[in-house]
C-alpha cells in the first residue's frame, strides 16, 4: 500500500463539519489537552519529575502519569492540589 499524505488539520475539519458527535467528541477534549499540555509544561519548567509533583500533592506518581496522558481524569480537588503544588492560579479567561 503506497503512502498517502494526509492534512491532519484539514482532515480533522472536514470530519468535524460532516459529522455532529466527531465534532462535539472534538471540540469538547481540546480544552482538556490544553490544560494537561500547561500542567506538563509547568511541571518540566520547574525541574519536577512526576514522582516530585506526585510527593508534593500527596498522590502517587502513576495517578500524575495516567493524568498527563488523558488516561484518568483528575477531580476538581486533585486540579487544584496540582495548581498549589505548582505555584499557580486557575483562572477562567475570555477566549
Amino acid at each position: 500500500m503506497p503512502f498517502v499524505e494526509v492534512n491532519i488539520k484539514e482532515y480533522i475539519e472536514k470530519r468535524r463539519n460532516e459529522d455532529p458527535k466527531f465534532k462535539e467528541a472534538w471540540d469538547g477534549s481540546r480544552t482538556e489537552y490544553r490544560l494537561l499540555g500547561e500542567l506538563i509544561k509547568l511541571r518540566k519548567e520547574q525541574g519536577l519529575t512526576q514522582k516530585d509533583l506526585a510527593e508534593k500533592t500527596g498522590k502517587k506518581q502513576q495517578m500524575i502519569s495516567q493524568i498527563e496522558k488523558h488516561e484518568k481524569s483528575p477531580t476538581l480537588k486533585t486540579l487544584c492540589n496540582l495548581a498549589d503544588a505548582l505555584n499557580v492560579d486557575i483562572r477562567f479567561v475570555p477566549r
